[in-house]
């Protein structure tokens, strides 16, 4: 049976759909700025002339791209707004939220545990998180013969295979650790894959069957394979995946990593985090009262210039 389960997480909440003792699915959320499912009135302070487009100022300050506008709107107004994709942040740029009218009730936007109806716990089975952390943070995901290299770009996500099976029993085997990948880092929106090229007609046929079968749960669109291997895939985005929140912020992911681990220290004493000196520059003053808050522990650091950031730690010290 599956069942979501969620983590309440200094600075993150985390979600895992768990099958048989495996992971799945994920999900991670950074609650800042505007997400999915809010719903505000915001300031119209900009529309494109002769469409239904504009843009809107919410209270924070953050401006969202707004489509769908009644034909009446006009700049200046206050209206109702429902966030329809998070903010995205990239490496050198920032998309901006998308928002359409609406006409239900003021809201914050969803929790994880609200969103997927899942059960809050406290911790979640030693070593699940710790592994999807791992394949988010690396962008790479093994398999028998070959591996994934996924990476984000401007312009869409990129999945490289590549290793030592002969191309098309290499393209075959990708197919499966591939859906996989998707659902584990919540990957969407735009999404390229470069597989072996095949130069045989049949052998491409082959592959575009096995990803039919594969990603037939999954709601997208997708080409066919080329003559060079690419396969294009589209899916609804309205948030950004694992691997973006990675690589958006390294430092503040493996400082949330560290809590974590401080969270779970259970050995009596002071709580000691040693951790490259970036990652203890990404700690909010926020975050580490609450940490003192859950654990109830005095909290000391040692910072090491030699540790890489996903390298930390947290152990248990005497007082």
């Amino acid at each position: 049976m599956t069942e979501w389960l969620v983590e309440a997480g200094i600075g993150e909440e985390r979600a895992i759909l768990i099958d048989g003792g495996a992971v799945i699915a994920a999900r991670m959320r950074w609650s800042s700025g505007l997400e999915a499912g809010l719903i505000e009135d915001a300031r119209l302070i900009a529309r494109t002339a002769n469409s239904r487009r504009g843009t809107a100022r919410f209270a924070s300050g953050e401006e969202a791209l707004v489509d769908g506008l009644p034909h009446d709107a006009c700049e200046g107004a206050m209206m109702r707004l429902m966030v329809t994709r998070s903010a995205m942040a990239e490496r050198g740029r920032l998309k901006r939220a998308q928002a359409r009218p609406a006409k239900e009730a003021l809201r914050s936007a969803p929790t994880l545990a609200e969103d997927l109806g899942a059960r809050i716990v406290r911790r979640f089975p030693a070593g699940l998180w710790e592994d999807l952390f791992a394949d988010a943070w690396t962008g790479e995901a093994a398999f028998s013969g070959g591996a994934l290299t996924i990476t984000p770009t401007p312009a869409m996500t990129m999945i490289d295979i590549d290793g030592t099976l002969p191309p098309r029993d290499l393209a075959l085997a990708a197919v499966a650790p591939l859906a996989d990948a998707l659902a584990r880092l919540d990957l969407a929106g735009s999404i390229g894959i470069d597989f072996p090229t095949l130069p045989d007609k049949d052998d491409r046929k082959r592959i575009d069957g096995a990803l039919e079968r594969a990603l037939g749960d999954w709601p997208h669109e997708r080409t066919s394979m080329n003559g060079f291997g690419f396969v294009h895939l589209v899916a609804r985005l309205t948030r950004p995946s694992l691997l973006h929140l990675l690589a958006r912020d390294r430092a503040g992911a493996a400082a949330r990593l560290l809590l974590r681990s401080a969270e779970g220290v259970d050995a009596p004493g002071a709580v000691l985090l040693t951790c490259a000196p970036a990652v203890k520059a990404a700690l909010q003053p926020e975050w580490l009262d609450d940490l003192v808050q859950r654990t109830g522990r005095e909290i000391r650091f040692a910072t090491d210039h030699g540790l890489a950031l996903a390298a930390g730690f947290a152990q248990a010290v005497p007082l």
